[in-house]
């Protein structure tokens, strides 16, 4: 069974503001890079069908599917680069406490993937109050 990480985004407040980050710092032909401190103990299980979980402002909006894990570096200045996939999901809009750096994510946990053709585009505040109240 696949293993995600979840990941709080700093600097978007939403997916167009991530997309937008990106499409102004992608260089063409360079992976999207995730890059963190520490590199995760089950990294193999992550890259088995796992995706990074992005919480915007306490709401997990989307995942972007893991392809690769790597540490870069040696001793105190190793670091983390995980490959993502350009695609990015949206999934049903779930609250998330604060939290530093990263934490796994069981798949059992993690929210379902959203039919945009059945829903369209719905307001992440208001997927996120429908959520709470137990209506979506």
């Amino acid at each position: 069974m696949a293993l995600h990480m979840i990941k709080l985004v700093v600097g978007a407040s939403t997916i167009e503001d991530l997309l937008d980050w990106r499409a102004r710092n992608a260089v063409t032909g360079d992976p999207w890079i995730l890059r963190t401190r520490m590199t995760p103990k089950r990294w193999a299980e992550m890259v088995d069908g796992g995706s990074v979980y992005r919480v915007f402002r306490g709401v997990i909006l989307c995942r972007q599917k893991i392809l690769a894990v790597n540490t870069v570096g040696e001793g105190a200045a190793a670091r983390c680069e995980v490959t993502l996939d350009e695609h990015v999901v949206r999934v049903a809009p779930t609250p998330r406490r604060a939290f530093q750096g990263w934490r796994y994510l069981e798949a059992r946990d993690a929210p379902a993937d959203l039919d945009e053709a059945a829903f369209g585009e719905v307001p992440p505040e208001l997927a996120r109050q429908l959520r709470e109240v137990g209506a979506w």
